[in-house]
């Protein structure tokens, strides 16, 4: 069952619309990404499923309710971390939890909390001295400390280390196992291949696509490249007939094919029965990232028009 629904969803600033037309639903229990450009509608599709904006047009529903009418209710069910947020300068990290946990009626214990995003030895710590991570890490912790049903994790790990960035991954897997859905806003396609049970791309406002992760990848002109040296020439038009051939490549000599699985099977079996060695031959899976740049490249769309 949902338990966050768009509609149809239009936001426009000085004429220009900024979300124009996004749906899509979330189904509780998951980990919903949302990709795209910078500039592309996300945390202005995010803000208005927070209650932060109202929507120009459009339907948004959390748990069934509207998160402008109904704000304090969705509050109750919803944390939230924001892409930009600021605390007092002078307050310690320990005074933002607690007061923080004072807001809700079954608030998280935040000890726990704190000591597995790398806040203990910062609790006395005030807020304008900490680094651009240890703020980040504390803001997921605010995000998490009302107990949600949903949080919204904008920009979840910008500004985390690589190791810091990883423990947080394994935090957010250990709150969806414990039954809360979490929408992420993202621009680490590593994060979000790892993280997402599926992910809506939105580009210039609308979605481009909505699927898994693998689905995705699927989608990408090349999901497999497989690139060879051969031992004599191969027939172009032996490598043009190949199935599912979406390019080939010819440059000092090495030949690289953009295809699928099939397109491997095929052009070794080719191989195979021309008595042609394949040196130096490598075979890539596509990634999360082609498939994002396969979506959103402007030139992309225009040469598969």
């Amino acid at each position: 069952m949902p338990v966050i629904e768009v509609t149809d969803l239009r936001k426009t600033y000085g004429g220009r619309a900024v979300v124009d037309g996004v749906s899509f639903a979330v189904e509780e229990g998951e980990i919903f990404g949302i990709l795209g450009p910078n500039g592309a509608g996300k945390t202005t599709t995010v803000e208005c499923i927070e209650g932060l904006r109202v929507p120009d047009a459009g339907r948004v529903r959390v748990t069934g309710l509207d998160p402008v009418a109904d704000h304090a209710r969705v509050a109750r069910v919803l944390g939230a971390q924001l892409q930009e947020s600021e605390l007092q300068a002078k307050l310690t990290v320990r005074e933002a939890l607690e007061l923080y946990a004072s807001f809700y009626p079954d608030p998280l214990d935040w000890a726990p909390l704190a000591e597995r995003l790398g806040l203990g030895e910062k609790l006395s710590a005030r807020f304008g001295k900490l680094s651009g991570g240890q703020k980040q890490r504390l803001f997921i912790a605010l995000a998490l400390i009302g107990n949600p049903r949903i949080v919204v994790l904008d920009e979840l790990t910008t500004g985390l280390d690589p190791r810091a960035r990883r423990d947080t991954w394994e935090l957010i897997e250990d709150v969806r196992a414990g039954g809360v859905t979490v929408l992420l806003v993202t621009h680490f396609m590593e994060e979000a291949q790892r993280l997402c049970d599926r992910i809506a791309v939105i580009d210039k406002g609308r979605v481009a696509a909505l699927d898994s992760p693998a689905g995705l990848i699927r989608r990408s002109a090349g999901a497999t490249v497989i690139s060879f040296t051969p031992s004599a020439p191969v027939d172009d038009r032996d490598l043009n007939a190949l199935p599912e051939l979406a390019s080939v490549e010819h440059r000092d000599g090495r030949i690289t094919l953009a295809g699928t699985d099939e397109t491997v099977n095929a052009v070794i079996t080719l191989l195979a029965r021309h008595r042609i060695t394949a040196h130096q031959l490598r075979v890539v899976d596509a990634t999360l990232d082609d498939a994002f740049l396969d979506l959103t490249d402007d030139r992309t769309k225009e040469a598969t028009a």
